[in-house]
């Protein structure tokens, strides 16, 4: 497993400093599967706010404090969170753990919820939150910088990166235009028994799983698992694993998101002996999911957290995410790192990204099957 360090390159620092002045004059997993303390990211020199779980410590008049829950794990995002309250004079407090158990605590917490944002990794987790009355309309200014399908089509939250499903394969065993399948759903043939890798664990699986259901119904869904399953698809417990297990040869193929890859070829260069899929044809394997944040209804400090949100979208942001963490840019004009085909061009299935908040029958689904114990 590689070490992948995160950083913002020194043009993009100062890009993200000048960006977020100007918003500040304008006003306004594989995560750890439970909750950790709240993180103070504040402005160089200022004090850090005290951690707690369950409310925020009281504040001077004046003073202007954001308090994020996030589902994105802190060596991917800290950076940005940092630059942003550093940049702007708004000291930030960070709950972190996985989207599933954030999505759980809010719920949990209710009207008496401390956080201001919700910044999660999947589009089934905000949907649960929107489904329960706990998030604001955005601006619709700010929506409309986000492609439609990529954002809650209530307005409740919007997309800040994309990442697509994909099937990576071991480029010694597989030539991915004669020999891999067009639909995701052919890989129950007899032909791939024992080849294939998945992480019914992982977030980004089980949102695809609930596309799933939406797309085939219940039963398709469970025909599909089941043939998987019985043709003895191996199970990993993330999308790293998978990918490593490609290249060595482990398994010929596996679902992944794509850049999963992108990290390890950046690692290892060109000779990295796995690579990419993307399936296309609207099919269930060419899902595109997003990376989200929403605003509590209950927040007191809403023109600082549009600021936030704003921020995400930006094209420095958008440019980190893209080059340091290997995601798709969704806004701001900013075009994908490296050799990655452009986001319009994926051609994904038709599916309402706000739609996919049953994770629960989802999971219900996957235990009764005997895929998740």
């Amino acid at each position: 497993m590689p070490h992948i360090r995160r950083r913002i390159f020194p043009r993009t620092l100062l890009a993200l400093a000048a960006l977020s002045v100007a918003l500040a004059g304008c006003g306004g997993g594989e995560q750890s599967p439970h909750p950790s303390e709240t993180s103070p990211a504040t402005p160089a020199g200022a004090s850090a706010a005290p951690s707690s779980p369950t409310s925020p410590p009281p504040t001077e008049e004046g003073d202007r404090t954001l308090t994020v829950y996030s589902g994105r794990a802190e060596s991917l995002v800290r950076p940005l969170l940092e630059e942003f309250g550093e940049s702007t004079g708004v000291s930030i407090r960070v709950k972190y753990a996985s989207s599933t158990s954030t999505a759980a605590t809010l719920l949990e917490e209710g009207d008496n919820t401390p956080a201001d944002v919700v910044f999660l990794q999947d589009p089934g987790s905000l949907g649960s939150l929107a489904a329960a009355g706990m998030l604001a309309d955005l601006p619709q200014a700010t929506l409309n910088k986000v492609d439609s399908r990529l954002r809650d089509s209530n307005g409740q939250w919007v997309g800040t990166s994309g990442r697509a499903r994909t099937v990576v394969y071991n480029t010694e065993a597989i030539d991915a235009e004669a020999d891999l399948p067009r639909s995701i759903l052919d890989f129950t043939s007899t032909e791939w028994k024992g080849r294939v890798g998945w992480a019914p664990r992982n977030g980004s699986f089980q949102s695809f799983v609930t596309a799933l259901r939406l797309q085939l119904g219940e039963d398709g869904a469970r025909e599909w698992l089941e043939g998987m399953k019985d043709n003895d698809t191996q199970e990993y417990p993330n999308n790293v694993s998978i990918v490593q297990a490609a290249a060595n040869g482990e398994v010929d193929v596996g679902f992944v998101n794509h850049y999963y890859l992108e990290r390890f070829l950046e690692e290892h260069g060109p000779g990295f002996k796995a690579r990419n899929h993307f399936i296309g044809n609207s099919d269930p394997g060419a899902l595109v999911l997003v990376a989200g944040a929403g605003i509590l209804k209950v927040s007191e400090n809403r023109a600082a957290a549009e600021e936030f949100i704003e921020f995400l979208l930006s094209e420095p942001a958008q440019q980190y995410f893209t080059s340091d963490v290997k995601e798709y840019p969704v806004a701001a004009g900013v075009a994908p790192e490296g050799d990655l085909p452009p986001l319009e061009s994926l051609d994904p299935p038709d599916v309402d990204l706000g739609s996919l908040s049953d994770l629960q029958g989802t999971i219900n689904l996957l235990r009764d099957v005997g895929v998740l114990p």
